[in-house]
């Protein structure tokens, strides 16, 4: 359930309207304003200020408050909207896994904690920022994962290094990641010697950089899962 917290409490702070992400949220579930008031202590149109953006953008704390309170005031409804969450969660993750940093890094940073090797884009490198990555395993998103869960990849924040294992090219996951709309900030490819140059092409044109590690799938997890 923390991780579930944890990427609820990302989407608002990383939201270009954090207020209305908080209202979405509230209203996911399904809790009143006077209730969440009560439930923190403090007044309904502190709760409208922020909704409405007529505060300034909460804190880390108050995000953590806000987020902690709506699980608090479910666990005592019989936590039906955090079961639906978790068993959400779990239909997923047979086809990938999502992760959320607590902050942004460099993708250069990035590259260093997986032992990985630019190979295209590399100007780039430093001046993109990370915010989570997810790791795919490929063969099973590419032909067996249902379209809804497309979405789901991202996580609740876009800014995500796609981890792909079980490729064979790289060519695929690149050939897919061309005709998304939405797209990640850089594509990892494990246990690679060799990468297709149709997938190196595409990665250039779109301006994603491809990296390559031979590092331990757990390690990568232990590296990055710190952040």
């Amino acid at each position: 359930m923390e991780k579930i917290k944890l990427s609820i409490a990302g989407e608002i702070a990383m939201s270009e309207s954090p207020g209305e992400t908080m209202r979405k949220w509230r209203e996911l579930f399904a809790i009143s304003q006077a209730e969440l008031a009560k439930h923190l202590s403090i007044t309904p149109s502190t709760i409208s200020d922020y909704e409405s953006n007529r505060r300034k953008s909460p804190g880390i704390n108050v995000i953590k408050r806000f987020v902690n309170a709506l699980f608090e005031i479910d666990a005592k409804r019989g936590g039906m909207i955090a079961k639906k969450l978790s068993e959400e969660e779990k239909e997923t993750e047979e086809y990938f896994e999502v992760h959320e940093f607590t902050r942004g890094i460099l993708l250069s940073d990035f590259v260093k904690l997986i032992d990985g090797k630019v190979l295209t884009n590399n100007e780039l490198v430093d001046e993109i920022k990370i915010y989570g990555y997810t790791l795919i395993d490929s063969l099973k998103v590419i032909l067996e994962m249902p379209y809804p869960h497309f979405p789901k990849l991202y996580g609740s924040i876009g800014d995500k290094a796609f981890i792909f294992t079980g490729v064979s090219t790289g060519r695929s996951p690149l050939v897919v990641i061309r005709v998304a709309p939405t797209k990640p900030k850089a594509v990892v490819l494990f246990n690679l010697d060799k990468v297709d140059p149709l997938a190196l092409k595409i990665s250039e044109r779109e301006k994603i950089p491809v990296i390559v590690t031979k590092m331990e799938i757990s390690k990568i997890k232990e590296a990055l899962n710190k952040i």
